[in-house]
């Protein structure tokens, strides 16, 4: 079970077991190291952040523990064992950056249809709906939604997909402020119930204010992995945010 935001400065020995371990991920495009070398662990019902400008590796990196994009070289294991690429659908459900699934459909229609595939009842649809606010939109189609409105439906597959870990590139992307703190305050909830979730954010404030762990990554290289205060302690500024060890490590 996720720690509620109170509990985000437990030790590390506190942490649930790993459910995913990533090890010596690398992925070139021609001269260019894209990913070199990158490894960590993602524990169970934790919501760990991604971390990095634009260009830093991040999609490149969650493509490849997806297993949309083969790497070049490296692994990565479910519960100690690994999972081969064929195999990544099983464990996880990746969400893009700026999809529109079935673009020509009505938004009720598609979250019928994703709902029916997994089996998902009535109530569990209806509560979605409502946690991401699309009932103002389930008319429309999706080509006619806002960035926003298309950011929510693609969340509202994600929680009813049935995959216990949940990868999201950008999902604050398309809302102001309030609909951010909205939706991180939505995305914790969730991890609550039990999901495990990987989320690429390069707004550093909103990262800080939702996630358990964080990820440092620049130029396709890991730079720092831990809570704050175990990056606050790498750093030696007790009081330093975010923001100030990104630029420290990097």
């Amino acid at each position: 079970m996720s720690r509620s935001t109170a509990d985000r400065d437990s030790p590390a020995t506190d942490r649930a077991p790993p459910v995913i371990q990533v090890a010596g991920l690398c992925k070139r495009y021609g001269d260019q190291d894209a990913l070199a070398n990158v490894s960590f662990d993602v524990h169970a019902g934790e919501v760990l952040g991604l971390i990095g400008p634009n260009g830093a590796g991040k999609t490149t990196l969650l493509e490849a523990i997806a297993g949309v994009l083969p790497a070049d070289s490296g692994q990565v294991a479910w519960c100690g064992n690994p999972l081969p690429q064929a195999r990544r659908r099983e464990a996880m459900f990746y969400l893009p950056d700026g999809i529109r699934p079935y673009q020509d459909q009505r938004v009720a229609r598609v979250l019928a249809f994703f709902a029916g595939v997994h089996r998902k009842p009535t109530a569990q649809i209806a509560g979605v709906i409502a946690t991401l606010g699309l009932v103002p939109v389930l008319g429309k189609c999706v080509q006619a939604l806002s960035k926003g409105y298309a950011r929510r439906l693609t969340l509202a597959l994600g929680f009813l997909a049935p995959h216990p870990f949940l990868l999201m590139d950008e999902p604050f992307d398309g809302f102001d402020l309030r609909q951010t703190r909205e939706i991180g305050n939505v995305l914790r909830a969730e991890a609550r119930r039990g999901r495990t979730l990987l989320l690429a954010i390069h707004q550093l404030a909103d990262a800080e204010r939702v996630c358990d762990r964080f990820i440092l990554l620049a130029d396709g290289r890991l730079r720092g992995v831990g809570t704050l205060p175990e990056l606050r302690t790498r750093v030696g500024s007790p009081a330093a945010s975010l923001e100030e060890i990104f630029l420290a490590l990097t």
